[in-house]
């Protein structure tokens, strides 16, 4: 069975009842459904932050501005500073069961894709960061591969957590945060 050490987050749900309404960007949400030649917006197959998986046709999505560090700091009192970001994902458009309990390995995993790993303090501040390709080879080989990557970065003792972002669009993947029993 191809496990994660870590667990791989999806946006929270009620900063997705949020982001069905008005993006973090200040911009009203425009759903449309998701068709197999990629017209208007996004290709069938394309990462749903909500549920950590590829968008299927005939769904109902959104692209949205998505401030995950903001978002994550307004809970724990943070402030990032100049390091607070946004920028694009795709979400259902209405409600959706969330990820998959039965989806191994860590989600939009493509042998080859490069990703940045980054990441940031308690105070929101980015404490580093690194650029990942996942290995090439089986499922496992992709999940081992983030499991090193994310362990190195958790093996900092400031590193409260860690974003996973394609490297192509600069899209937020999903986010990790610091296990309870490796809190230093």
């Amino acid at each position: 069975m191809n496990r994660t050490t870590y667990l791989p987050l999806p946006i929270p749900a009620a900063a997705l009842e949020e982001l069905r309404v008005t993006d973090d960007s200040g911009r009203p949400v425009r759903p449309y459904t998701a068709r197999e030649d990629g017209v208007p917006l996004a290709c069938v197959g394309s990462p749903l932050r909500c549920c950590l998986r590829g968008i299927e046709p005939g769904e109902r999505v959104a692209l949205v501005s998505y401030a995950p560090l903001r978002r994550w700091a307004a809970v724990a009192g943070a402030e990032p500073g100049a390091y607070d970001e946004s920028g694009p994902v795709f979400i259902h458009a209405g409600e959706c069961e969330g990820p998959s309990a039965a989806a191994p390995g860590y989600p939009f995993a493509r042998p080859g894709a490069l990703r940045t790993v980054r990441r940031y303090d308690a105070g929101g501040r980015i404490v580093g960061g690194r650029l990942f390709e996942i290995p090439e080879g089986s499922p496992e080989d992709g999940t081992a591969g983030f499991d090193r990557v994310i362990g190195a970065a958790f093996a900092e003792p400031d590193v409260a957590l860690v974003h996973v972002r394609a490297v192509e669009y600069g899209c937020f993947h999903f986010e990790v945060r610091r296990p309870a029993s490796a809190t230093p």
